[in-house]
């Protein structure tokens, strides 16, 4: 899209009508002018205004003539967009003024009734809508993607023992599958926030005017089933003033980044010499300038510093909103940059993280060296003095913590410790115990719904095909 600032047609002031003698100042322009962001609405507003067109005839507002002509300079500014002949300029502050003025251009005095019973309030507002909910649509996409290849890991990694941790401390252990499955229901649970907004965004603004709806007879129906929304918003102040619908997503698309940076965070931790958990792709991967050995985790670190990013943008918006009184006042314009920069930024993010999330080659040999560290079958020894023994838990808890205390001192695996030493600390302990050590045993025994044992695992990866894939 070109980008002129000819003076050849100045048509600031024309738009204003005759309340203005004089056009705004060089730096008045820079500051009101939205067109080198709000282009990106360029395909909605001339579809909005063509279905706007079409209920002004149906409604006997224009003529027939009146109409084809309309559309057959719409569809002209179409091409034009689409093959990058569209001029912007300054002069015309936003997209909408833009489609108009060169509407103007083509078709003459007829383009200026397209306006009627319509105000750039409720367009910008129904246009942004229509952008959203395309937008919307494609991270759905995105993140059921994103799903798919957290499914496809885990199907190979049933059995994959993998360290599970609270506060970066080896705890106990789990399934790898449990693990990335842990990711596809935090994935599942954005989608299904995305699904609701997108359904109460849903409701079309056009034919609220300016704020007070209009006088003119208008098909608010038409034009909103005509635009794919489910209804008109049925408060004309409320359609033109409110933009709860970004924020909305914009905290949607926060919880998104944080669950991304979480898995990035991982990514980066999991990849280091000293966990050695994954090998990172050369495609997701860079290089060091001065050190030939480095293989830096870059894509997953540019996903962690790009959630701030993110959620700036919602306290943006809501910092912009907090104080406005109703209805439409010029601050709302500062809601688009914000958002097209989260949104971009997540879309990134989502593919980026599938690309990852594909390629990465789990190292099995090393999780399970790390499980055998940090007596991280601890919890089962005091589970089975409760099961066998009929100790209660806080009893059993105490029992085991003088175990681990032994094997400490003495720089000993549980493994390490003879039966005999087991019941010296406690004479209820028998040869059985040495069963409840085992990593295999320990994973296998966690069989409560959604736990991590492979039987539990496999049904939660078939559950997770049907509820997520299909």
């Amino acid at each position: 899209m070109n980008k002129s600032k000819s003076k050849k047609n100045k048509q600031t002031s024309s738009i204003w009508g005759g309340r203005f003698k004089n056009d705004s100042s060089e730096i008045m322009k820079n500051i009101n002018a939205s067109i080198w962001f709000d282009k990106r609405l360029a395909y909605h507003d001339v579809f909005l205004s063509k279905v706007h067109s079409k209920m002004l005839y149906k409604q006997k507002i224009i003529t027939f003539k009146e109409n084809s002509n309309i559309q057959k300079g719409l569809k002209q500014i179409e091409h034009e967009i689409k093959n990058d002949k569209f001029k912007f300029s300054d002069d015309l502050e936003d997209i909408h003024m833009h489609i108009e003025a060169r509407l103007i251009e083509i078709i003459g005095q007829i383009g200026k009734k397209l306006h009627t019973a319509r105000s750039r309030n409720d367009q910008v507002a129904t246009s942004f809508k229509m952008w959203i909910r395309d937008e919307l649509d494609s991270i759905l996409d995105l993140l059921k993607n994103l799903q798919k290849s957290l499914i496809l890991q885990a199907e190979f990694h049933v059995n994959t023992i993998l360290p599970g941790f609270t506060h970066l401390q080896p705890a106990q252990p789990i399934s790898l599958a449990h693990h990335l499955l842990a990711y596809v229901e935090m994935l599942g649970r954005d989608r299904t926030r995305l699904e609701d907004a997108r359904k109460r965004l849903n409701k079309c603004p056009l034919g609220s005017a300016a704020l007070a709806g209009t006088s003119f007879p208008i098909d608010r129906f038409y034009t909103a089933k005509a635009l794919g929304f489910d209804y008109p918003m049925e408060n004309s102040i409320d359609a033109v003033s409110d933009r709860d619908f970004v924020l909305e997503i914009l905290s949607d698309a926060s919880i998104i980044m944080v669950h991304l940076s979480r898995l990035a965070e991982e990514i980066v931790i999991w990849s280091s010499p000293g966990f050695n958990f994954i090998k990172l792709p050369d495609s997701f991967s860079t290089g060091s300038s001065i050190m030939p050995q480095k293989r830096n985790p870059d894509a997953a670190e540019l996903i962690r510093g790009k959630t701030g990013r993110v959620a700036s943008a919602f306290y943006n918006v809501l910092t912009m909103l907090k104080g406005l009184p109703l209805a439409y006042s010029k601050d709302m314009q500062e809601d688009k940059e914000p958002f097209f920069d989260a949104i971009d930024n997540l879309k990134l993010c989502l593919y980026v993280s599938e690309g990852l999330i594909k390629e990465i080659i789990f190292n099995a040999n090393s999780m399970k060296k790390m499980s055998e560290l940090g007596y991280i079958t601890a919890t089962d020894i005091a589970d089975w003095l409760v099961q066998k023994c009929d100790i209660p838990f806080r009893d059993a808890h105490s029992i085991t913590g003088r175990i681990i205390k032994y094997a400490e001192k003495n720089n000993l695996t549980l493994n390490e410790i003879s039966i005999d030493k087991f019941k010296e600390i406690d004479k209820r302990i028998t040869k059985n115990i040495l069963k409840v050590i085992n990593l295999k045993n320990s994973l296998e025994s966690r069989n409560s719904y959604g736990a991590t044992a492979p039987v539990q695992v496999k049904k939660a990866l078939k559950k997770a095909k049907t509820k997520w894939l299909k």
